[in-house]
């Protein structure tokens, strides 16, 4: 018969087992940090991780993500519409996945309020496309489409 110290010590090995994998969904990818700072990144399927050393920082969905912005245009009236936006590089994408919905919001309302904008409403959707898809391809994101809602 094996005494209550062995029956522990094996349960608490069978919960670190257990702890140490994890499945990644597809569509997915994690981040994992460790104690000392390093980061690692996961992509979809069954992985083995260090228990109570690594820790997941990040779920990134790698489908694809919609944002809602709203602002005031200088003329008084609403700018209204909608950025469709995709993560291609999750380990890029990482140190701004926090802030993106910001930092899209930012950057979008900033540039309607450019004077270069075009009048015609299909060339103002891929001038803001092109714009920030050149500021954002170096964050590991890809803007894939915009929606424009008629001025109220």
């Amino acid at each position: 018969m094996l005494s209550p110290l062995v029956w522990t010590s094996l349960a608490a090995l069978a919960v670190l087992a257990l702890l140490s994998v994890r499945r990644i969904p597809e569509g997915q990818a994690y981040t994992l940090r460790r104690l000392d700072g390093r980061i690692r990144l996961l992509q979809s399927g069954t992985h083995w991780v260090v228990p109570l050393v690594e820790r997941v920082a990040h779920k990134i969905s790698l489908t694809g993500s919609t944002l809602a912005f709203e602002d005031a245009a200088s003329n008084g009236q609403r700018l209204r519409g909608a950025v469709y936006f995709q993560v291609l590089d999750p380990q890029r994408a990482d140190a701004v996945i926090e802030q993106v919905d910001d930092l899209l919001r930012d950057r979008t309302c900033a540039l309607l309020h450019q004077p270069a904008l075009p009048d015609d409403l299909s060339e103002r959707r891929a001038w803001l496309k092109q714009s920030l898809n050149r500021e954002l391809r170096d964050q590991g994101l890809l803007v894939t489409r915009i929606e424009l809602a008629d001025a109220a």
